[in-house]
Protein backbone atom coordinates (compact mmCIF):
# COMPACT_ATOMS: atom_id res chain seq x y z
CA UNK A 1 0.00 0.00 0.00
CA UNK A 2 1.31 3.43 -0.61
CA UNK A 3 2.42 5.54 2.08
CA UNK A 4 0.12 8.39 0.73
CA UNK A 5 -3.27 6.33 1.39
CA UNK A 6 -2.12 5.35 4.85
CA UNK A 7 -4.21 5.70 8.03
CA UNK A 8 -1.54 5.19 10.58
CA UNK A 9 0.84 7.85 9.17
CA UNK A 10 -1.51 10.66 9.77
CA UNK A 11 -0.86 14.16 7.90
CA UNK A 12 1.84 16.25 10.57
CA UNK A 13 0.66 19.80 10.87
CA UNK A 14 2.85 21.93 8.82
CA UNK A 15 5.69 23.35 11.01
CA UNK A 16 6.37 26.89 8.83
CA UNK A 17 7.52 30.43 9.66
CA UNK A 18 10.13 29.30 12.40
CA UNK A 19 13.46 30.49 12.24
CA UNK A 20 15.07 27.29 12.05
CA UNK A 21 12.53 26.33 8.82
CA UNK A 22 13.81 29.95 7.26
CA UNK A 23 17.24 29.16 7.71
CA UNK A 24 16.79 25.60 6.00
CA UNK A 25 14.89 26.81 3.34
CA UNK A 26 17.60 29.71 2.56
CA UNK A 27 20.34 26.81 2.32
CA UNK A 28 18.13 24.05 1.07
CA UNK A 29 19.58 24.33 -2.30
CA UNK A 30 22.94 24.36 -1.82
CA UNK A 31 22.75 21.58 1.00
CA UNK A 32 21.45 19.02 -1.30
CA UNK A 33 24.58 19.21 -3.30
CA UNK A 34 27.28 19.53 -1.08
CA UNK A 35 28.88 15.81 -0.37
CA UNK A 36 29.02 13.49 2.42
CA UNK A 37 32.70 13.99 4.25
CA UNK A 38 32.58 10.72 5.14
CA UNK A 39 31.19 8.03 3.04
CA UNK A 40 32.54 4.78 4.12
CA UNK A 41 30.95 6.11 7.94
CA UNK A 42 27.64 7.05 6.43
CA UNK A 43 27.54 3.78 4.63
CA UNK A 44 28.58 2.22 8.11
CA UNK A 45 25.25 3.53 9.93
CA UNK A 46 22.79 2.94 6.79
CA UNK A 47 23.70 -1.02 7.37
CA UNK A 48 23.36 -0.61 11.28
CA UNK A 49 20.04 1.05 10.97
CA UNK A 50 18.79 -1.26 8.09
CA UNK A 51 19.53 -4.29 10.49
CA UNK A 52 17.04 -2.55 13.09
CA UNK A 53 13.79 -2.07 10.59
CA UNK A 54 11.51 -5.07 9.23
CA UNK A 55 9.32 -5.28 6.74
CA UNK A 56 6.38 -4.85 8.95
CA UNK A 57 7.45 -1.59 11.06
CA UNK A 58 6.13 1.55 11.10
CA UNK A 59 8.79 4.07 10.89
CA UNK A 60 9.54 7.88 10.95
CA UNK A 61 12.30 9.98 10.45
CA UNK A 62 12.75 13.48 11.94
CA UNK A 63 14.77 16.10 10.14
CA UNK A 64 14.97 14.42 6.83
CA UNK A 65 16.41 16.57 4.81
CA UNK A 66 16.63 16.11 1.18
CA UNK A 67 15.39 12.89 1.68
CA UNK A 68 18.86 10.82 0.92
CA UNK A 69 18.95 8.69 3.76
CA UNK A 70 15.40 7.92 4.00
CA UNK A 71 14.91 6.47 0.33
CA UNK A 72 17.85 4.32 0.97
CA UNK A 73 16.14 2.90 4.18
CA UNK A 74 12.58 2.80 2.71
CA UNK A 75 12.70 -0.30 1.44
CA UNK A 76 13.73 -2.34 4.58
CA UNK A 77 10.53 -0.91 6.34
CA UNK A 78 6.57 -1.43 5.74
CA UNK A 79 5.88 2.49 5.90
CA UNK A 80 8.10 5.21 6.55
CA UNK A 81 7.05 8.84 6.90
CA UNK A 82 10.16 11.47 6.46
CA UNK A 83 9.48 14.92 7.99
CA UNK A 84 11.29 18.61 8.11
CA UNK A 85 10.73 21.81 9.54
CA UNK A 86 11.89 23.21 5.90
CA UNK A 87 9.15 23.08 3.02
CA UNK A 88 12.17 23.83 0.88
CA UNK A 89 13.90 20.28 2.01
CA UNK A 90 10.89 18.38 1.61
CA UNK A 91 10.50 19.80 -2.02
CA UNK A 92 13.80 18.42 -3.15
CA UNK A 93 13.09 15.01 -0.91
CA UNK A 94 9.76 14.92 -3.00
CA UNK A 95 11.33 15.22 -6.54
CA UNK A 96 14.01 13.23 -5.32
CA UNK A 97 11.57 10.25 -4.78
CA UNK A 98 10.14 11.18 -8.17
CA UNK A 99 13.01 10.31 -9.84
CA UNK A 100 13.71 7.45 -7.45
CA UNK A 101 9.89 5.69 -6.15
CA UNK A 102 9.83 4.28 -2.94
CA UNK A 103 5.80 3.03 -2.68
CA UNK A 104 6.79 2.64 1.39
CA UNK A 105 7.69 6.20 2.09
CA UNK A 106 6.06 9.04 2.41
CA UNK A 107 7.74 12.95 2.80
CA UNK A 108 5.98 15.73 4.94
CA UNK A 109 6.19 18.80 6.88
CA UNK A 110 6.14 18.87 10.43
CA UNK A 111 8.22 20.21 13.56
CA UNK A 112 10.56 17.81 15.33
CA UNK A 113 9.97 20.09 18.04
CA UNK A 114 6.73 19.24 18.49
CA UNK A 115 5.19 16.47 16.00
CA UNK A 116 1.75 16.13 15.59
CA UNK A 117 1.32 12.89 15.56
CA UNK A 118 -1.03 10.00 17.23
CA UNK A 119 1.41 8.54 20.47
CA UNK A 120 2.36 5.00 20.26
CA UNK A 121 2.61 4.56 16.32
CA UNK A 122 6.02 4.15 15.44
CA UNK A 123 8.05 1.17 15.83
CA UNK A 124 11.18 2.76 15.15
CA UNK A 125 12.21 6.93 14.87
CA UNK A 126 15.03 7.85 13.54
CA UNK A 127 16.81 11.41 14.13
CA UNK A 128 20.09 11.98 12.09
CA UNK A 129 22.25 15.29 12.43
CA UNK A 130 19.38 16.30 14.41
CA UNK A 131 19.33 16.14 18.20
CA UNK A 132 21.84 19.49 18.35
CA UNK A 133 19.61 21.32 16.49
CA UNK A 134 16.29 21.51 17.83
CA UNK A 135 15.21 24.11 20.34
CA UNK A 136 14.38 21.89 23.28
CA UNK A 137 15.98 18.74 23.86
CA UNK A 138 14.67 17.13 26.22
CA UNK A 139 10.97 18.30 25.08
CA UNK A 140 11.85 16.55 21.42
CA UNK A 141 12.89 13.44 23.52
CA UNK A 142 9.46 13.38 25.61
CA UNK A 143 7.41 13.77 21.95
CA UNK A 144 9.86 10.78 20.61
CA UNK A 145 9.12 8.25 23.60
CA UNK A 146 5.46 9.14 23.20
CA UNK A 147 5.26 8.41 19.61
CA UNK A 148 7.09 5.36 20.02
CA UNK A 149 4.98 1.44 20.70
CA UNK A 150 6.39 0.05 24.00
CA UNK A 151 9.41 -1.60 22.95
CA UNK A 152 10.37 0.62 20.26
CA UNK A 153 13.49 1.94 19.38
CA UNK A 154 15.02 5.63 18.73
CA UNK A 155 18.00 5.55 16.28
CA UNK A 156 19.83 8.55 16.60
CA UNK A 157 23.09 10.01 15.12
CA UNK A 158 24.47 13.37 16.58
CA UNK A 159 27.68 15.27 16.36
CA UNK A 160 28.49 16.34 19.84
CA UNK A 161 30.23 19.84 19.43
CA UNK A 162 31.19 19.48 23.32
CA UNK A 163 33.26 16.67 21.95
CA UNK A 164 35.74 18.93 19.46
CA UNK A 165 37.91 21.97 19.67
CA UNK A 166 36.57 24.51 22.63
CA UNK A 167 37.08 26.97 19.33
CA UNK A 168 34.63 25.93 17.27
CA UNK A 169 31.71 25.66 19.65
CA UNK A 170 32.28 29.02 21.33
CA UNK A 171 33.93 30.73 18.33
CA UNK A 172 32.98 29.56 14.76
CA UNK A 173 29.94 28.41 15.55
CA UNK A 174 28.93 31.65 16.64
CA UNK A 175 30.78 33.68 14.08
CA UNK A 176 29.17 31.54 11.59
CA UNK A 177 25.62 32.28 13.06
CA UNK A 178 26.43 36.37 12.81
CA UNK A 179 27.34 35.60 9.45
CA UNK A 180 23.58 33.97 8.60
CA UNK A 181 25.75 30.64 7.87
CA UNK A 182 24.53 28.01 10.48
CA UNK A 183 21.68 27.33 12.65
CA UNK A 184 21.84 27.13 16.20
CA UNK A 185 23.24 24.41 17.75
CA UNK A 186 23.70 22.97 21.31
CA UNK A 187 26.73 22.08 22.60
CA UNK A 188 27.00 18.68 24.60
CA UNK A 189 28.57 15.49 24.44
CA UNK A 190 27.74 12.06 24.59
CA UNK A 191 27.16 11.80 28.39
CA UNK A 192 24.53 14.42 28.18
CA UNK A 193 22.79 13.03 25.21
CA UNK A 194 22.23 9.79 27.16
CA UNK A 195 21.16 11.48 30.22
CA UNK A 196 18.26 13.11 28.30
CA UNK A 197 17.34 10.13 26.66
CA UNK A 198 17.57 8.52 30.28
CA UNK A 199 15.19 11.40 31.41
CA UNK A 200 12.75 10.55 29.53
CA UNK A 201 12.38 6.34 30.25
CA UNK A 202 14.29 5.80 27.25
CA UNK A 203 16.59 2.89 27.78
CA UNK A 204 20.51 2.76 26.29
CA UNK A 205 20.81 0.05 23.77
CA UNK A 206 24.03 1.11 22.15
CA UNK A 207 26.30 3.56 21.62
CA UNK A 208 28.44 3.64 18.82
CA UNK A 209 30.79 5.68 16.16
CA UNK A 210 31.20 4.99 12.94
CA UNK A 211 33.72 7.51 11.49
CA UNK A 212 36.09 6.19 9.58
CA UNK A 213 38.33 9.55 8.93
CA UNK A 214 39.84 10.44 12.42
CA UNK A 215 38.33 11.26 15.71
CA UNK A 216 34.54 10.83 14.87
CA UNK A 217 32.14 13.41 17.47
CA UNK A 218 29.28 11.71 16.12
CA UNK A 219 27.73 9.56 18.70
CA UNK A 220 25.35 6.82 16.78
CA UNK A 221 22.85 5.83 19.92
CA UNK A 222 20.22 3.17 20.21
CA UNK A 223 17.45 3.57 22.75
CA UNK A 224 14.48 1.65 23.48
CA UNK A 225 11.12 2.41 25.04
CA UNK A 226 10.37 0.21 27.73
CA UNK A 227 7.75 -2.45 27.62
CA UNK A 228 6.31 -1.76 30.66
CA UNK A 229 6.39 1.76 32.40
CA UNK A 230 8.95 1.58 35.82
CA UNK A 231 6.37 1.39 38.88
CA UNK A 232 6.26 4.02 41.50
CA UNK A 233 9.06 4.78 43.83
Amino acid sequence: MPASTSTSLIDPVPATGSHQARFWDRIARRYATEPIADMAGYEATLLRVQGLLAPGHEVLELGCGTGNTALRLAPAAGRMLATDVSPAMIAIAQARQAAQPAPQLRFAVASADAPVLPDGAFDRVLAFNLLHLVDRLDATLAHVSRLLKPGGLLVSKTPCLAEMNPLIPHLLVPLMRALGRAPRVASFGEADLRAAMERQGLRIEAVERHGTRGKDWRVFIVASKPLHPPGPG
